[in-house]
């Protein structure tokens, strides 16, 4: 086991790096100079104050002496000063990162209780009409996209049921509930498409393990059907979704962008989306880059967890 925890953590040394190499290559191709926008001027800048701005930046040297010094800042927590309100980019995700993290463990938590349920239902119940209403519900699921689900939800929650969430976000630990209430329908809303790719993976890992030798080996010797499955099949089905809670970080990031936007939540989502539609390409490298260092992170817990829980990973 040490050993698979040391080649995990050998090789996503060099994702990580190539993630933020990829993060840094892809802002510097961008149109635009840093410089111009802080000064206001895009057209006839004055010469001396422009290129006096560019050495305070760094941007007049060699890309490679800006991506080593970038990295190095990076190293030591410096994520930069965001240029759009000459703030720390690190003290920003510090108060946006919390709201952000809340919401997406409401999305998980939400997501996993309803898929496991019904994945199971649907597998005990294959080819009857309670498996089609399920796999059309999580059809549906995966078809929809994010946003447009927000927007519906909010249009049919007004017009019904004459209610909003709160608009001004409330911290947690002034006023829970107010808070809370305020997440709930965007977590709901990340959360119905991670049911729906949960709920499909369980069922069709459940219906392999039941046609399994051991499965009908303990059915032979009299097992009630409900022991069988409660205490072999659903064991051994819900390992893979370990292995989903990986690659759902990352999916909720990247959907948290939009539905806070949708929902007025100060997260990380809506602080992304302010930096690129200012061009403030400080702040955008920075959240990109903790997120992609964070997704990172995350899929190597994971896949230790799961290498952990099954044995025969780490033999392979």
């Amino acid at each position: 086991m040490h050993r698979y925890i040391a080649q995990r953590l050998f090789w996503g040394i060099p994702t990580i790096l190539g993630a933020l190499t990829l993060v840094f290559a892809l802002m510097f191709v961008v149109p635009g100079d840093p410089a111009l926008l802080i000064l206001g001027v895009e057209t006839y800048p004055n010469p001396e104050a422009l290129a006096e701005l560019r050495k305070q930046l760094g941007t007049d040297r060699p890309i490679h002496v800006q991506y080593f010094s970038w990295l190095g800042n990076l190293l030591r927590g410096d994520l930069g000063i965001a240029m759009r309100n000459n703030v720390p980019v690190v003290d920003e995700l510090k108060l946006r990162l919390p709201v952000t993290l809340y919401m997406m463990g409401m999305a998980i938590t939400m997501g996993i209780a309803l898929a496991i349920p019904m994945g199971i239902f649907s597998a005990l119940r294959q080819d009857t009409w309670v498996d089609y209403g399920i796999r059309t519900f999580a059809f549906i699921g995966n078809s929809l996209p994010d946003f447009v689900f927000g927007v519906l939800l909010i249009v049919v929650l007004v017009s019904l049921f004459s209610w909003f969430p709160p608009i001004e976000y409330e911290n947690f630990f002034t006023n829970p509930w107010v808070s809370t209430q305020q997440l709930l329908l965007p977590a709901l809303v990340l959360g119905y498409r991670r049911m729906a790719v949960t709920g499909r993976m369980i069922r069709s890992t459940l219906l392999e393990v039941l046609r399994e030798d051991y499965i009908r080996t303990a059915q032979a010797k009299g097992l009630a059907t409900n022991l069988v499955v409660s205490r072999h099949a659903i064991k051994n089905a819900l390992l893979p979704v370990i292995t989903l809670v990986g690659v759902d970080f990352a999916f909720l990031f990247s959907g948290s962008v939009v539905i806070e936007s949708v929902y007025n939540v100060p997260g990380v989502g809506v602080y992304l989306v302010g930096s690129i539609i200012q061009q403030d390409y400080i702040g955008v490298m920075g959240t990109v880059a903790m997120v992609a260092v964070a997704v990172v992170v995350v899929n190597m817990l994971v896949d230790t967890l799961y290498a952990w829980l099954d044995p025969r990973i780490r033999y392979r």
